[in-house]
């Protein structure tokens, strides 16, 4: 029996443009009345998905419920949503009152009505006093507040906003934000909002869907998505972190830059490797060393307004960002302690590299549609098998022709005293790197293993 008070139920969501995959098998429920933002990167699917909700793309495979009824084959103009763009989209040869009672006059409204529901749309979002405005007189904010007014004249049952803000200066975008936060609780639509702005999603959202390569990484609230990320895409994408390699001792103790810790996570298992969260506002850092747990000596402290960001390294030589009310002078040594609810422990998406692979012959496997050279291997050519290969094993070269294999640095994670990379290849897989080297996203790379790092076992299917 379909739940009450779900609006939209997506299902198995999948796009794809030729063999590119833009959305791979999403799965979400929207609330009604629900403030509900699709936040990621760019290129991470979400103002498709926005699109395929809106009518104006038709979904690979999948559908979308309306009330528990599949709408995928219903025009945009018939579904009862109205969109909100980037950029606006306003008719520049009407004025203010006629922009907004455009939708209505089409449906033959009587006069009277049509001038009631434009005046209490405008009022709503504080432009009543521009009616008789032309529209390119108006900044971008109230352009956009017009905008807005026109998508909720009719009524819409979900509204739909795309990026809205995006074209709007700093201070002009924040206070957009608030008034965007205030009309949606008078109101008491569905909002699905779009964005890759992460304090616009933590300031609006009731619910975050977190995005990347056409998958979902995280759904919750803000402060789920924020305390507790569920993998390293999230805890760094949202807001500052330090995400760190360490190790699960037992249940509610972690070891992490060189140091054991009480934290309050279970389940993990003894000694299981594990990543580690720790916002730079968790890090309690005190000029007096008695009582702390480690010590580090302050490499820079810059002021930020509100607070001092300051890196500061660490006894064991880790890198640690630390966010504080009071500077702490360059050069100075510090004490540093965390609170074991103020640690964030995930489990690690993979251990190594992991790849399929064929043997060629006794000293050369196929991997990454290429041949590697291996150690000698008794299997017979045509045997399949996986191919793991360390982190650190990975040798990445400049210039892509001195590689076997070429690709492009996708993602880069900083771990407290490496960096560790993604890198996409040319036949796209993807290749995880550890290493002391600084590459920049969207560098070209030539990549090597060496025999003796391939670690070859024969598939048992």
């Amino acid at each position: 029996m379909a739940n009450q008070d779900v609006i939209i139920d997506i299902r198995h969501l999948s796009k794809s443009y030729g063999d590119k995959k833009v959305l791979d098998d999403i799965n979400f429920q929207i609330r009604k009345g629900e403030f509900i933002t699709l936040l990621g990167p760019s290129g991470c699917g979400k103002t498709t998905t926005l699109r395929i909700i809106a009518g104006f793309v038709e979904a690979s495979d999948g559908e979308v419920l309306l009330e528990g009824s599949d709408i995928s084959g219903i025009p945009p103009y018939k579904r009862p949503f109205n969109t909100v763009f980037q950029r606006y989209a306003l008719f520049p040869h009407l004025d203010v009152y006629d922009n907004v009672a455009f939708g209505l006059k089409l449906r033959n409204l009587p006069e009277e009505r049509i001038d009631q529901l434009v005046r209490r749309a405008l009022k709503l979002v504080s432009m009543s006093d521009y009616e008789s405005r032309d529209v390119d007189s108006l900044s971008g904010g109230q352009q956009q507040r017009v905008a807005i007014a026109r998508a909720l004249v009719n009524k819409p049952q979900v509204l739909l906003l795309d990026e809205p803000l995006a074209a709007l200066d700093l201070k002009m975008r924040k206070d957009m934000q608030m008034e965007l936060k205030e009309m949606h609780e008078k109101i008491g639509i569905t909002f699905i909002y779009v964005t890759h702005d992460q304090e616009e999603a933590l300031t609006l959202s009731d619910t975050i869907v977190v995005m990347n390569e056409g998958r979902i990484q995280q759904i919750g609230t803000p402060t789920e998505i924020y305390n507790e990320p569920q993998n390293e895409f999230v805890a760094d994408f949202i807001g500052e972190s330090n995400i760190l390699n360490g190790t699960m001792v037992c249940d509610r103790k972690v070891n992490f830059i060189e140091h054991e810790f009480e934290c309050v996570d279970e389940g993990f298992g003894e000694n299981t490797p594990v990543d580690v969260v720790i916002r730079p506002e968790d890090i309690y850092i005190m000029s007096k060393l008695e009582g702390a747990q480690f010590t580090a000596t302050v490499k820079s402290c810059t002021f930020k307004g509100v607070h001092y960001q300051m890196f500061v390294d660490t006894d064991k030589g880790y890198e640690l960002m630390v966010q504080d009310y009071n500077a702490f002078e360059v050069g100075s040594t510090v004490g540093l302690f965390i609170k074991p609810f103020d640690i964030q422990v995930m489990r690690k998406p993979r251990t190594c590299n992991s790849f399929e692979g064929e043997i060629i012959d006794s000293t050369h496997v196929w991997i990454l549609g290429e041949s590697f050279e291996c150690r000698e291997t008794s299997l017979e050519p045509g045997t399949k098998v996986k191919v793991d290969v360390e982190f650190d094993k990975i040798d990445l070269q400049d210039h892509q022709e001195e590689g076997t294999v070429d690709g492009e640095v996708h993602f880069i994670l900083y771990k407290g005293n490496h960096y560790h990379l993604t890198i996409l290849t040319a036949h796209g897989d993807h290749i995880y790197v550890d290493t002391q080297d600084i590459w920049d996203k969207g560098d070209l790379v030539g990549i090597n293993i060496a025999p003796e790092d391939l670690i070859i076992t024969e598939c048992n299917d």
